[in-house]
C-alpha cells in the first residue's frame, strides 16, 4: 500500500521523516531516563543578545579612568545557563536560528521538508501519473521548508517569554545595554536602569557606575556587568 515511499521521486522526503521520528524516539528515551537532547540546546540559547567577551573591548566605551582591565574581567560575563551562546548574526538570524533550539529548529524543518515533499509527489502521481524530477523537488521544497521553519522560529520567540522568561534568573541581564531611566547612579547611589533580555521584555534594575567618582545621568545608555564580588550591578557608559 505505502510501497510508493520507497521509489527514487520519494525517498529524500521519507528519509526526513524517518530522521524526525528517530529523534523523537530518542527524546522520549532521553526524557524516560531524566535527560533531554534537546535541554541543554534551549538552555544556551534563553540569551544571546549580549556580547561575547572578545566584543567589548570593540564598544566605545569612552574613557575610564582609573578603571583596571582585571576589574572588567572579574564581572560576570556569562550569558544565561552559563552556556557563552553564539549570537545568530547575517542568514542564520534571518532563518531563526537563535530564536529557537537548533534541534527545534532542524526537526521542524526536516518535518516540514518530508512532509511538502511527499504530499507534491503524491499529488502528481494520483492526479497526473507523475512525478517532480528531484533535480526541481529537492530546491522547491527545501526553500520552502526553510521558511516553515523560519516562521516557526519567529511563533515559538513570541510565544517562550510567556513561559521561560518567568524563571530568567537576574545574572542573566548581566552584559547587556541599558539605559538610565530613573535618578543619576553614582557612588552609594544606585539609578534605575531598563534593560531588554533576549525575549525582548523589559527588567528593570538598580545599579552603580564601574568607576568610582563618576555620575551617569539620566538617559544614558549604559554596559550592565554583574560584579561578582560584591553581588551587584555596576554600569559602565557607551554614550
Amino acid at each position: 500500500m505505502f510501497d510508493f515511499l520507497r521509489l527514487p521521486s520519494f525517498l529524500p522526503f521519507t528519509t526526513a521523516l524517518a530522521v524526525v521520528l528517530g529523534l523523537t524516539a530518542l527524546e522520549l528515551v532521553m526524557l524516560f531516563i531524566g535527560g533531554s537532547l534537546m535541554g541543554g540546546d534551549a538552555e544556551a540559547g534563553l540569551d544571546v543578545d549580549g556580547p561575547d567577551i572578545a566584543d567589548i573591548s570593540d564598544l566605545d566605551l569612552g574613557d575610564l579612568g582609573s578603571i583596571e582591565a582585571a576589574d572588567i574581567e572579574m564581572m560576570d560575563l556569562d550569558a544565561a545557563g552559563g552556556g557563552g551562546a553564539a549570537v545568530a548574526v547575517g542568514p542564520a538570524a534571518w532563518l531563526g536560528l537563535g530564536k529557537v533550539p537548533f534541534l527545534i529548529w532542524l526537526a521542524v524543518f526536516l518535518m516540514a521538508f518530508g512532509l511538502i515533499g511527499t504530499g507534491v509527489q503524491f499529488g502528481l502521481d494520483r492526479f497526473w501519473g507523475l512525478t517532480a524530477p528531484l533535480g526541481l523537488a529537492l530546491p522547491a521544497v527545501g526553500t520552502t521548508a526553510l521558511f516553515c521553519a523560519r516562521g516557526f522560529g519567529a511563533v515559538f520567540a513570541r510565544l517562550l517569554p510567556q513561559t521561560e522568561s518567568e524563571a530568567l534568573s537576574e545574572r542573566s541581564l548581566g552584559r547587556r545595554r541599558g539605559v538610565i531611566t530613573q535618578g543619576t547612579a553614582s557612588d552609594g547611589r544606585p539609578a534605575e536602569v531598563r534593560v531588554m533580555d533576549g525575549f525582548g521584555n523589559s527588567h528593570h534594575l538598580r545599579a552603580v557606575p564601574l568607576e568610582r567618582g563618576t555620575s551617569l545621568a539620566q538617559g544614558t545608555e549604559v554596559l550592565v556587568m554583574r560584579d561578582r564580588r560584591q553581588n551587584r550591578y555596576v554600569l559602565i557608559p557607551v554614550s
